[in-house]
Parts: C-alpha cells; structure tokens; sequence
C-alpha cells in the first residue's frame, strides 16, 4: 500500500485507537480556511455546462449509430460505447447529488432526476438517501449501507453469519466481485422501483414517471432500430458493462480501507474521512475514467467541492494530513484493486478453513 510518509495499519478491519487523538474538533478547520481561501468551493457552472451538452452530444451519435447499423450484428460495437457514455451519465448525477453543480438545490435536483431516472432508470431520491449515508459515516459497519452484509460481506463478523448458498459467495467473494458487477446496471433499476414505496406524495409521482418514461423509451429505441434478437443482446451487452464501469470506479475508493469500531473512540470529521478512502495515482485518462473519484479522499473531505477542483485541493490535503501524522492513501489503479480483492478474499477466509 503506498502512503505519503506514513505506514498502513497492519489490518485495514479496524482503525486502531492511537490514531485518534484526544481532540479531533480543530483539525479539520485550518484546511477548510485554506481550501476556501483558494475558492476551490467555488462552482464551475461553464464546466459542467459543456460536461453536460459534450455527453448529450455523445449520447446523440450512438443512437444515430444505432439507427444506422441496427439491422446488422456490428450494433453491437455501440453498446460499450453507450456502456461508458452511461457512467458519464452516472457521475454527473452523481456531482448533482453534492450540490457541486449548481448553488440552487431544486435545480441539482433537476439534472439529477434528468441524468438518473430519465437516462439511466436510476432513481436519484434512492441513490441520493444512500450515498448521503455513506459519505456520513464511511465505512461505518452499523450506519454506512455500503459495507452492510448484502451479496458482499466486509468484515468477518459478517462473514461467519453466511451458510448456504450466501456462504459459498462469500468464500469465494473475491473471484466473484467483478463478475457480479455485470448484473449492477440492471439492480440500480430495480433499486429504483423498490424505493418508490419509501417515497411519498410528489417525489413518487416523478420519480416514477420519469423511471417508467425510461423504460418506455429505452425499449422503444432498442425496438426500433433493430430486429428482437439483436435488442436483447445489445440491452444485456450495454447494461453488463455499464455496471462493471461502475464497479471499477467505486471499488477503489473504500473497499479494504479502516473501518471504524462502532464501540471505539469517535473520530473527528478528517480522520473519519480520511482513513477511510483511498486515492488513485494516474493521468488525465484515469481522471476521466473514474469520473473525479480517484480524489476519493478530497470528495469525502469537502462533497460539494466541483469535480474539477478536487486535484488541486490534494496537496493542500496530503500535506495537512502529513503534519498530522494521519496517513494519507493514495496508490496505483491495478494495485487499488488488488488491495480491495485481497481484504474481499481474507473476510471469507474463515468460511474457506471450514471446508
């Protein structure tokens, strides 16, 4: 694992306490100053305008591709690119949800109902309330829903629950995770409809009409530009992908990263995100393909940072933290994955021992 000056614990399970020091009220101000000093909280309005209309426009080829070629097979060589274009869709509804767009809520609230419900058939009342939770407590095994025991298990407190069928998952989890990424683009529909029985009033009606107005027209465009078989094939191919895009973005960010005693001493808002997250080197390209998201430590320090500004924030970060002596994670791509397949793989290792 590769820290900037400092030593990982010697298991990312849980957090030791000599990491949390008697007060952790102050730490986070001094940054903050410095962070808004550089108005680096400042919207970029014009940014995002052109990320918008760029994938509109990109969304516009494909399905004139699709127009195009759909009698033949070679449609199929659109889905990938859809596939992509659809997680670019994802992280702008995503940026939507933190407020970075747009200092007007109802209006974050419109480009994220168009860019998830609309396009995606991902409801952003569903997604917003999760991810909301997540970014509170991250990693948190009793408050943050994305390490709770579902398909996946994080901790082997969770792991020795699991028999049957749940327990053969999780002893062969790590080998599985990728592959079960391939169904995510289908459960975030499904997610979607099942929330709409927590929803109420006006939030329902949209949110549901806006989801059936989704499938209605992703049908339709499948349905008419090409024959039955091609559109099943190429819905299955485009939403597989899409969920794998999704998992390669999001697996790196927490996944085998401390995970904080639920019992143990409370850590103040930079170390609760900080030791947390994990950030990922890499190029311009690697900026593109996670969507920002590879600065998981700044997004989680300061979520209504605009996705723009977040690279510039991480030296101010990572230097902050070294003069804390909090250790600050940042790694390679292949080496993020391998580190959160590897904590996948010993979570199940007491169910495999028992074979």
């Amino acid at each position: 694992m590769s820290l900037a000056g400092e030593t990982a614990p010697p298991h990312p399970e849980r957090a030791t306490a000599s990491q949390t020091p008697p007060d952790t009220g102050s730490e986070f101000t001094p940054l903050l100053r410095d962070v808004k000093g550089q108005q680096l909280l400042e919207r970029r309005t014009g940014w995002y305008a052109r990320t918008m209309v760029t994938n509109s426009l990109g969304l516009a080829a494909v399905v004139t591709g699709m127009a195009l070629t759909g009698a033949s097979w070679w449609v199929l060589a659109l889905a990938p690119a859809l596939a992509v274009l659809s997680a670019r869709t994802a992280f702008i509804g995503h940026d939507a949800g933190h407020a970075q767009i747009s200092g007007n809520r109802a209006t974050n609230r419109r480009i994220g109902l168009i860019h998830g419900n609309l396009l995606l058939g991902m409801s952003y009342a569903w997604w917003n309330d999760k991810h909301n939770r997540h970014h509170a407590n991250p990693n948190h095994i009793d408050k943050d829903p994305d390490v709770a025991a579902d398909v996946l298990v994080f901790t082997s407190e969770q792991a020795a629950t699991r028999t049957g069928f749940r327990g053969r998952l999780t002893r062969h989890q790590a080998w599985l995770f990728f592959p079960l990424t391939l169904l995510e683009g289908l459960a975030l529909k499904v997610h979607g409809f099942q929330d709409l029985r927590r929803q109420a009033g006006r939030e329902r009606l949209v949110e549901g009409a806006l989801l059936v107005a989704h499938i209605a027209g992703y049908a339709t465009l499948l349905l008419t530009t090409m024959p039955l078989a091609h559109a099943l094939v190429f819905a299955a191919l485009h939403h597989a992908l899409f969920g794998l895009h999704l998992g390669m973005a999001f697996a790196p960010n927490h996944k085998g990263m401390d995970m904080p005693d639920p019992d143990g001493e409370k850590w103040g808002h930079l170390r609760r995100q900080v030791l947390t997250s994990r950030n990922i080197r890499g190029t311009v390209l690697t900026d593109w393909f996670l969507g920002g998201l590879n600065y998981q430590i700044e997004h989680h320090l300061f979520p209504s940072m605009p996705r723009p500004h977040l690279k510039l924030a991480r030296s101010m970060v990572k230097a902050h933290c070294r003069d804390l002596g909090i250790p600050y994670t940042e790694t390679g791509l292949i080496d993020a994955y391998r580190q959160a397949l590897r904590h996948m793989h010993e979570v199940g290792e007491p169910l495999r021992a028992d074979l």
